[in-house]
């Protein structure tokens, strides 16, 4: 079976002989794979013209360094909401004082006010949200400047 496959914004035309056979053998651009599934850190390839066996290293599922995430939620010191909804009012302000179970905000989901409780106590460095904004679920809401204890209520 031949497919078109899309990597990293490259096209390669794939043809694998036999999906059921072991190893499933795959040419890749004109290059034969011999591929083990369950390996997945190696590959064994071979030329077809000078019969030569070469070993390269596989990995389907790349760990990629860890960058500065443009998104606040990531930073482990913001209140994430906890549903989608509507923001229907804020009750803190940058630098404001918040206690462990104090409702900092009101999301509207469904008809239905949903008071969100901060988890931290701490400072407020900036609140990310303003009324009658729409949220996604595990969007950052409050970023604390210092944190507190934590409660899981």
């Amino acid at each position: 079976m031949k497919y078109k496959i899309t990597v990293n914004n490259q096209t390669y035309e794939v043809e694998i002989e036999n999906i059921n056979a072991r190893p499933v053998i795959a040419h890749v651009d004109g290059d034969r794979f011999e591929i083990l599934p369950g390996d997945v850190n190696q590959v064994e390839t071979k030329k077809e013209a000078g019969r030569m066996m070469e070993k390269k290293s596989f990995n389907p599922n790349p760990v990629s360094v860890a960058a500065q995430s443009p998104n606040p939620a990531l930073s482990g010191n913001v209140l994430t909401a906890p549903l989608p909804g509507t923001v229907i009012e804020v009750f803190v302000k940058p630098g404001e004082k918040v206690e462990a179970g104090q409702v900092v905000l009101i999301i509207e989901a469904m008809k239905m006010k949903n008071s969100i409780r901060s988890v931290y106590s701490g400072t407020v460095s900036e609140a990310l949200v303003s009324a009658g904004q729409s949220v996604a679920h595990k969007q950052a809401l409050v970023k604390f400047a210092d944190l507190g204890e934590a409660s899981w209520m």
